[in-house]
């Protein structure tokens, strides 16, 4: 049964090019253990994990919503996926991406995404283990993951900043020549 009786996981990757495969596995496995969720998710390039329904993309608005409706919010290590989550009132399980399992370009994510869960802005999931233990956490004690309608005057800078690095990250990098006037 997949009905709206059941509380809604919405798994978001962001718009990187790259691939994000090693989420949509943990999160195949943990759906193949809970058929008590339904899973809306995100993917991107990747495939999506059997068990949830999935899009490569989707509207803004409707990503909006889905931040909304969601009992728990699972996304990538970025800035605007993590403020909208937050903005939506879900505290968000982030899962941030590896340069090394080319999934990124760098790993800004992990360095960015460590350093807002000591502000326990986030809650952070680097192992599939720690993954599933928030979920199971988010759905068993749905208070435990959400925040309260605080006034975040950073989260417009933080916004733009994630656009920002996600279109630096995305611009080819070519050879750049230095300009010798200086």
């Amino acid at each position: 049964m997949s009905g709206p009786d059941k509380p809604l996981v919405f798994v978001t990757v962001g718009t990187d090019h790259h691939r994000f495969d090693r989420l949509m596995d943990w999160m195949e496995r943990w759906l193949a253990a809970n058929g008590h969720a339904r899973c809306v998710v995100q993917h991107g390039p990747a495939d999506p994990p059997v068990g949830a329904e999935g899009h490569a993309f989707l509207p803004h608005a409707d990503m909006q919503a889905l931040f909304l409706e969601a009992a728990v919010v699972v996304c990538q290590g970025g800035p605007g996926s993590i403020t909208e989550s937050r903005q939506a009132g879900s505290l968000p399980i982030v899962v941030p991406r590896i340069a090394r399992l080319d999934e990124v370009v760098d790993d800004h994510q992990v360095r960015f995404s460590r350093h807002v869960a000591t502000f326990g802005k986030v809650a952070l999931a680097e192992t599939a283990e720690s993954l599933h233990a928030h979920l199971d956490r988010a759905l068993a004690e749905p208070g435990a993951y959400a925040v309260s309608g605080e006034a975040d005057e950073t989260a417009p800078a933080v916004a733009r900043f994630g656009r920002l690095v996600d279109e630096l990250v995305a611009a080819p990098r070519g050879r750049r020549r230095r300009d010798r006037s200086r």
